[in-house]
């Protein structure tokens, strides 16, 4: 019995040592690997720091580096010493700036974290609060021909779904355009959202409840010192100016009709109204679909049935009646033409 015993736990403590042990697999191997895995994330978002803040005019310093990365003091002066080792960063004076190597790196994860986010936005079902932080995650993992492969189903796009341009294959990187909406002085004028930014993310949640997306058209109506009210989206829009002030638009020239449209769910039963145009944040399979039914400019929609519970509404689309939820609908800029079916 004391040799069978004895026996079980030799074979317990051999178990257990191939299990902690074992080449690539093992815990030890496999806690290895994470640590160089957060290491390499660590290392990468400073210099994705760095880069930030020399595209922004603003000094990089150990303290900016400690916060934006949620590390001590400590950690990031080791962190800043590792990069240096690496040839990714030199400094002026106390202060690290990026080597040819290190802007390099930055520009392939920046390209990295937007187009991702441009797949996110167009083929999947991901929320757009949730962009960000699935990118800031994907960035890390994704080569060179990942990204092309990536890009090339994409059909090669400039933007990403903020608005923000995606450095090229080359290293390239376009300009931001537009100015804050804070700026826009006019109320004659109609713009066009080419920017949201996404950070702080509580204000950018404030954005996206509010519906505003870049692509959409809007025009001012009044501003002060606390609030600016807008027209966008078939909608008024209340926000405080540190809100717009994450907002970029430029002026355009299309049809004013358009951007003073409403929303399709605003149409009562035996009211008819013309598509103006789809949201901009109609996309992917959704949006086609919506194109599938018939919802493109100039179709005349009628809303003719409502549930009980008042959502889905039906309407008749092209002489066939399709049921539309509310959150939809909301997306369906019509001109209502006043006439009633009859």
């Amino acid at each position: 019995m004391d040799n069978l015993v004895t026996l079980s736990i030799g074979l317990a403590a051999i178990a257990f040592l191939i299990w902690f042990f074992y080449p690539e697999v093992g815990l030890l191997a496999r806690w290895r690997y994470a640590l160089q895995v957060t290491n390499k994330t660590r290392r990468e978002d400073a210099i994705k720091h760095i880069f930030d803040c020399e595209t922004s005019g603003r000094s990089t310093s150990l303290h900016s580096i400690a916060g934006a990365l949620h590390i001590s003091v400590d950690d990031a002066h080791k962190l800043v010493a590792e990069v240096d080792q690496l040839g990714l960063v030199e400094f002026e004076g106390e202060l690290p700036v990026l080597t040819s190597s290190g802007r390099d790196l930055a520009l392939h994860l920046l390209r990295a974290h937007r187009l991702w986010e441009r797949y996110l936005a167009d083929e999947t079902g991901f929320s757009e609060t949730e962009w960000h932080d699935q990118a800031d995650r994907l960035e890390h993992t994704l080569t060179q021909e990942d990204l092309e492969q990536l890009s090339a189903r994409l059909s090669h796009p400039v933007y990403d779904p903020h608005g923000d341009p995606i450095p090229t294959a080359a290293g390239e990187l376009g300009e931001s355009t537009g100015i804050p909406l804070t700026a826009v002085e006019s109320n004659d004028s109609l713009f066009q959202i080419v920017h949201i930014e996404d950070e702080p993310e509580t204000i950018y949640a404030q954005l996206v409840a509010e519906g505003l997306h870049p692509g959409m058209s809007l025009r001012l109506l009044a501003r002060d010192s606390q609030r600016i009210r807008i027209w966008a989206g078939g909608d008024e829009h209340v926000l405080a100016p540190m809100v717009a002030a994450n907002i970029h638009v430029a002026e355009v020239q299309i049809d004013r009709a358009e951007v003073e449209g409403e929303k399709l769910s605003s149409l009562s039963i035996g009211e008819q109204a013309e598509v103006l145009t789809l949201a901009p944040s109609l996309r992917g399979a959704e949006r086609r679909r919506m194109m599938d039914l018939g919802l493109l400019p100039g179709t005349l929609v009628s809303a003719e049935h409502t549930s009980a519970a008042g959502d889905p509404v039906a309407y008749r689309i092209r002489g066939a009646l399709i049921a539309l939820r509310s959150e939809q609908a909301n997306q369906i800029i019509i001109s209502k033409s006043g006439k009633t079916r009859s």
